[in-house]
């Protein structure tokens, strides 16, 4: 076992706190990472196109319409791009961060990470036909499928939202903050509540609802471990 994890006290048998890398910079990466998340809700929620009473149905008029959004839809482009690369460095670092504190061989860090993955994922194939449409859009030649033009209304209304995997994040960082002690517990409830909440969301009928609290969960837990971690730098 290396010395970044949780060694055991040869007296009782539990846990001690170990001191884990002074290093923070995974954790403001993980901030901004849910910054950039909330920033790509925002812009997906501009786009109107495909859900405005008045184009329903009218593939064309559809469009045309989403011509008015290039901005919007460029803007969600680089947010979530953004977001999935940033994800990947707060993954690692989440889980060598609760290794350091879980008990050995504990699943919680790499599922905490593991929804993280999830979640850049998701970000990714958000931003799927972002540039296509927008090319698309601008291209006087061969105009743009209206049908195509479409279904990328919905796709870029949906797809983006797909944040459950920072639910099963919180849910794990809970566990591990409120169970095990591997995490200060402020940080703890924030997951647990966030994490719960995004969690249900996204396994229900309002999955979709899950974009409005998992960004932001990302971004406090980004925060918690960049500024609310330093009792567990020195050990105990």
């Amino acid at each position: 076992m290396s010395t970044s994890t949780a060694h055991r006290d040869e007296l009782d048998g539990r846990p001690r706190r170990v001191a884990p890398a002074v290093a923070r910079t995974w954790a403001f990466v993980g901030a901004a990472a849910g910054l950039a998340g909330v920033v790509a809700m925002q812009a997906s929620l501009s786009v109107d196109a495909v859900y405005n009473e008045k184009y329903a149905g009218d593939a064309e008029t559809i469009a045309d319409r989403l011509g008015d959004f290039v901005p919007h839809i460029l803007v969600l482009h680089v947010a979530t791009m953004t977001a999935a690369v940033l994800l990947l460095v707060f993954a690692a670092g989440l889980r060598r961060r609760l290794e350091a504190q879980a008990p050995h061989g504990s699943l919680l860090p790499a599922v905490a990470a593991g929804g993280l993955l999830l979640t850049s994922v998701a970000a990714l194939m958000g931003g799927a036909f972002t540039t296509e449409i927008v090319f698309g859009l601008e291209e006087t030649e061969v105009p743009i499928d209206p049908e195509f033009a479409a279904v990328v209304g919905h796709w870029i209304g949906t797809v983006p939202w797909l944040w459950i995997g920072a639910g099963v994040t919180g849910v794990a960082v809970a566990v591990a903050s409120l169970r095990h002690q591997a995490a200060p517990r402020w940080i703890g409830w924030v997951a647990a509540v966030l994490g719960g909440i995004t969690l249900l969301f996204g396994l229900s009928p309002l999955q979709y609802m899950a974009g409005f609290t998992g960004p932001v969960l990302v971004l406090l837990l980004g925060l918690g471990f960049g500024f609310g971690d330093r009792r567990f730098r020195t050990g105990r």
